[in-house]
């Protein structure tokens, strides 16, 4: 308990000011793994204008292991944490000790750094020791982005000599700070990878250096689950998805056969569960791809695979499969998922948002408590309305019921779209209540007094 408000008072100080770089993308609010995906594919764009980028993929030892205690206080005192916070995370870090206790062995052990990944303020902790490293004064040409314990370095130049100095560059300022934060990089863990689409004949091989060891060099790098390749065009991660989709449906035939085994719900929730978010994943970064033909095709056969399973369809069926299996053409549930990313985050065309995300300085302090009124004498009023919202597997929509003295006088149902939340649907309702009520029909000489109770909602 005392650690989630430590934390939380921390965190409004931190984000409020806007202290954490921005290209901290972990254990940050409205932040995901595709924001900092699309953050990397953002650094790599410029290869249109027939220039290189590296990519240098860090990994840290240890991980939250390596969270030391000095550099923590320090960061909070430099960005002007509250005294009180201070001290108490202070006293936090003091005489902490580790047990190991066996049958006849007992040891003890005092601890002077880490942070649980598992604690309640660990995570916080961690984003304020990791974001010394992204304050680093990198060069123009270079950027840095984390998400945990990865760190990812994108560095662009126009030749391999050129843009393997400005690598070597960028890493020993990364070396010298991660040394005096007592931070260590795992060597054969972390990769890097020239990524060109030029076709020109030339030497691409680098060497970059990491503690004075080279980096091994790859082609293809797996980062929070999307693989890239060193020409940036996705195509062998939709091969990989396709391919790993393909096992699982196979795996399926031995429980789903036409005359019995699975159903036709069951097949469908697994497909929706299991096999969609694997196709889906990332999709705002890699969805160039689906420009060329054979990367669709992959897609659709395994779409027709599962379609086939589920509808209990002979192999020659085809174009109408996804009628008959019921679910959305996997070339349009793509365009759907970018749309709806783009939407959320106000880019491109889309400027209306689903649901807006407010900025974090505008975030309410902790300590205000939500205030709860007791509804009293709400049932002497000559009108009562009451308004109820849901989201659910089966959709979303509103109720509204509206009583006259003890009538039921109007009863409303009403469907949303199922991209809305389910703070629009209570919102929805209580808007056409009181439209209703303005209305509504009483006799001439009750008084239109109304009372309106809701689910409570944010």
């Amino acid at each position: 308990m005392l650690e989630k408000v430590l934390i939380n008072r921390i965190n409004r100080h931190i984000y409020s000011h806007y202290y954490i770089n921005t290209n901290q993308y972990v254990f940050t609010p409205q932040r995901s793994t595709i924001d900092v995906a699309m953050a990397v594919k953002d650094s790599v764009e410029g290869l249109i204008a027939g220039e290189l980028r590296v990519l240098v993929s860090l990994d840290v030892n240890g991980a939250f292991d390596a969270a030391w205690w000095p550099n923590i206080l320090n960061g909070l005192k430099v960005r002007g944490c509250p005294k009180n916070l201070y001290n108490l995370t202070k006293s936090h870090f003091s005489q902490r000790t580790a047990i190991l206790s066996t049958n006849s062995v007992r040891m003890e052990r005092e601890v002077s750094k880490g942070c649980p990944q598992v604690s309640c303020c660990g995570t916080g902790f961690w984003n304020i020791q990791y974001n010394s490293l992204l304050n680093l004064k990198f060069t123009r040409r270079a950027k840095a982005v984390a998400f945990t314990d990865d760190l990812i370095l994108a560095i662009r130049g126009e030749a391999v000599s050129e843009i393997e100095n400005f690598s070597n560059l960028e890493l020993s300022k990364i070396t010298a700070r991660s040394k005096s934060n007592k931070i260590s990089f795992n060597e054969e863990k972390s990769k890097v990878m020239l990524i060109s689409r030029r076709k020109r004949k030339e030497v691409k091989e680098i060497k970059v250096y990491l503690l004075n060891k080279p980096l091994e060099q790859v082609t293809t790098m797996k980062y929070l689950g999307i693989i890239i390749d060193n020409k940036f065009k996705f195509s062998e991660h939709i091969t990989y998805a396709a391919e790993r989709c393909t096992k699982l449906i196979h795996s399926l035939s031995k429980s789903a056969k036409v005359s019995w085994g699975l159903k036709h719900e069951g097949l469908k929730t697994i497909y929706k569960g299991a096999i969609l978010p694997l196709l889906l994943h990332g999709t705002p970064v890699w969805i160039e791809a689906f420009k060329f033909d054979y990367n669709k095709l992959k897609y659709i056969r395994v779409q027709r695979f599962m379609n086939i399973r589920i509808a209990k369809a002979f192999r020659t069926s085809s174009e109408a499969l996804c009628i008959l299996a019921g679910t959305t053409p996997i070339i349009i549930k793509t365009e759907e998922v970018v749309k709806q990313y783009n939407i959320r985050k106000g880019k491109g065309s889309q400027t209306q948002l689903i649901d807006r995300e407010l900025e974090l300085k505008n975030w309410p302090h902790p300590a205000d408590a939500v205030k709860i009124i007791e509804a009293k004498g709400y049932q002497d009023q000559t009108i009562q309305a009451y308004t109820d919202g849901s989201k659910n597997e089966h959709g979303v929509g509103s109720g509204v019921a509206i009583f006259v003295g003890k009538e039921l006088a109007v009863q409303l149902k009403l469907k949303l779209d199922n991209k809305c939340s389910n703070n629009k649907t209570e919102q929805l309702a209580v808007f056409k209540a009181l439209e209703v009520i303005e209305s509504i029909e009483i006799t001439e000489n009750s008084p239109r007094t109304a009372s309106l109770l809701t689910a409570e909602f944010q």
